[in-house]
């Protein structure tokens, strides 16, 4: 029979395996916690209602600054007396308008110390993690993908690592696009400012992709130094450090790339403001005839033609005209005004 609710809006998602698969419960009750025997409790943005309920059923305390952003790196994996394993990484969120990283907190508990036998894997995070969603979509199809904690686990980090490949070909798919503007004959401020934008979030992107490698890296490592793997899994830990290392090698082409298409189209506009530039050279050059024609008119204080010659004032315009049409035919001789 159903307990009490305690709060309706505490809904815990925990997860079991069933004939090789992956099945998820919403658990809105202290008293249903009985029923299950998970293999995944998934904590996102816990109340601390659902704290409470981890701590009297499964005897786990989760620290207040589980998933603080400003914990020291040393202090991000490390194995309690108990024998509990405490992993903290960061996990992509591939965001083209606001890319981020999710902090999350792993705790494994251990049901056996003396040959390090983990039961269940807790998860503490404050959004939704898209690694996550592909872990549990890919074990509900594939029967006997995950066997027990640490092969969760380790498929989590291995899922992190396929969705920064497939942002990163995204990444590459929008700066073939942008090459094509920059390369293109006519670049306007218009283009090249549109195309800078792009740039700007492709390189935050590619950024975060390289230091989230990273993250990944090390706390795949430290499961490899903990030696609570066996032979397939630490393979299989070992299989995910090459594809971590075959991102590293993507982030630094794409790097290169974008510093291309950086300074290429930083260049076509420049040439555009050079073009403004030349113009007014251009005009500022063709009108100093006339002005000089002017200013010698204007100096003839004895005798002024444009009063004493009948011709005077059409002969001052027309010597002025040709004076600034002279330069200007010399200039497009010389191909400056293309």
């Amino acid at each position: 029979m159903r307990g009490p609710v305690i709060d309706a809006s505490v809904m815990l998602n925990i997860f079991t395996l069933a004939n090789g698969r992956l099945f998820q419960e919403e658990i809105e009750s202290l008293e249903e916690l009985n029923r299950f025997k998970p293999i995944w409790v998934d904590l996102e943005d816990p109340t601390p209602e659902e704290k409470h309920w981890i701590r009297q059923h499964y005897g786990l305390h989760i620290p207040e600054d589980a998933i603080d952003d400003d914990i020291e790196d040393s202090a991000r994996f490390y194995e309690e007396d108990n024998g509990e394993l405490h992993i903290r990484a960061d996990f992509l969120v591939a965001d083209f308008d606001a890319p981020d990283t999710e902090r999350v907190a792993f705790i494994l508990n251990q049901s056996n110390q003396e040959v390090k036998s983990y039961n269940i894997l807790f998860s503490i995070h404050d959004d939704t993690v898209p690694a996550f969603r592909l872990t549990r979509m890919r074990a509900r199809r594939m029967p006997d993908l995950i066997t027990d904690a640490k092969e969760l686990l380790l498929k989590l980090f291995n899922a992190d690592a396929e969705y920064s490949a497939d942002t990163l070909e995204e990444i590459h798919m929008a700066l073939e696009k942008a090459s094509s503007q920059v390369l293109n004959d006519n670049v306007t401020d218009e283009v090249a400012s549109a195309v800078l934008a792009v740039i700007a979030r492709q390189e935050d992107m590619n950024g975060r992709i390289r230091r989230n490698a990273s993250d990944t890296r090390r706390a795949v490592r430290f499961m490899m130094r903990s030696r609570m793997l066996d032979n397939d899994q630490f393979e299989e830990a070992r299989q995910i450090m090459r594809d971590i290392d075959s991102l590293d090698s993507h982030t630094e082409f794409l790097f290169e790339k974008i510093n291309f298409l950086m300074d290429a189209t930083v260049g076509f506009i420049n040439i555009n403001q050079n073009k403004i530039i030349k113009l007014f050279s251009v005009a500022s050059v063709a009108l100093l005839p006339p002005t000089l024609v002017a200013s010698v008119y204007g100096m003839n204080f004895r005798l002024m033609p444009e009063l004493e010659w009948k011709y005077g004032y059409l002969f001052a315009i027309g010597l002025m005209v040709a004076s600034a049409l002279l330069p200007m035919w010399y200039f497009r001789k010389r191909g400056w005004l293309k």
